[in-house]
């Protein structure tokens, strides 16, 4: 019998969207025989995607879901609009995040082999399968983050564009402060921040960044420049930075002069830990 190679298997999930286990059986089962193993997992119900899988997903939803020690971000594209509002596709996202939360999933592809919850003779894969064939479009699950909650933080959530753009903010200091995270993971979702603040800013972005302010003063005496140059990274810096940026909902202050300012009124050492930006496709 003809060696079943990893490359074979990869080229038989790749064209079909059926999981990697099955493709193996079918390869081993037909010997070898790439268009023979389509055709066994096509009689097996299992790739009737066969060439839907190629097709771009450039639509989709993304998903949060959360409990008293995690929150799930998964996010899942389709190639159209109309099945992004499928009711029977949301159940498919919904059941992805629902599960993500009961197993912790290290991976997408952790997940994707797991018994379906509901169903335990299918993989979530076979099951992403199913609604392909059901909806008659691609189906790809994109990316998914399970987040640990830590106990002394509070988590505001934001899902704009009926959840094609979703923000979570992660404030430590206090458990019980959802509603002011949640005001600035509306900021964030209006802004889009890169970082946090200047610190997480990578060499490489500073030294561009420098380059260019230099190369826009050439001529200037030497102790200008320094001084041109020093202003235009700080306005790199608080245009950047989620900390130094102006507040949407009031330019007087910064996203960190706000929360000073709520920190004071509940009296709680408030500090934003991380956010999370997730736009569909992007």
């Amino acid at each position: 019998m003809k060696e079943i190679t990893p490359d074979m298997i990869k080229t038989l999930r790749e064209r079909t969207g059926v999981g990697m286990g099955k493709c193996k059986e079918a390869l081993v089962l037909s010997e070898g025989d790439m268009e023979k193993a389509i055709d066994h997992l096509r009689k097996a119900g299992m790739a009737a995607g066969v060439k839907k899988e190629g097709r771009e997903t450039k639509e989709g939803l993304i998903l949060t879901g959360e409990d008293k020690n995690s929150l799930v971000l998964a996010e899942a594209n389709v190639e159209t609009d109309f099945v992004a509002q499928n009711d029977r596709f949301k159940h498919f996202l919904h059941d992805v995040a629902k599960q993500s939360l009961e197993t912790k999933p290290k991976n997408l592809a952790d997940l994707l082999a797991q018994p379906y919850f509901k169903d335990k003779s299918i993989t979530i894969d076979q099951y992403r399968n199913l609604v392909i064939q059901a909806l008659g479009e691609n189906i790809q699950l994109r990316r998914l983050e399970v987040v640990h909650k830590h106990p002394n933080s509070s988590y505001g959530i934001y899902s704009h564009m009926g959840g094609k753009l979703v923000v979570v903010v992660e404030i430590s200091g206090a458990a019980d402060q959802e509603g002011i995270a949640k005001e600035i993971a509306m900021h964030v979702a209006a802004e889009n921040p890169d970082y946090l603040k200047a610190e997480e800013i990578p060499a490489h972005v500073l030294a561009r960044e420098e380059e260019i302010a230099r190369s826009q003063v050439q001529g200037k005496p030497e102790n200008i420049v320094e001084k041109i140059v020093a202003g235009k990274m700080k306005a790199f810096s608080d245009q950047v930075c989620l900390v130094h940026q102006k507040y949407v909902k009031d330019n007087t202050v910064t996203v960190q002069q706000f929360l000073d300012i709520c920190a004071k009124k509940v009296n709680k050492p408030l500090a934003i830990r991380c956010f999370w930006r997730w736009k569909v496709g992007i």
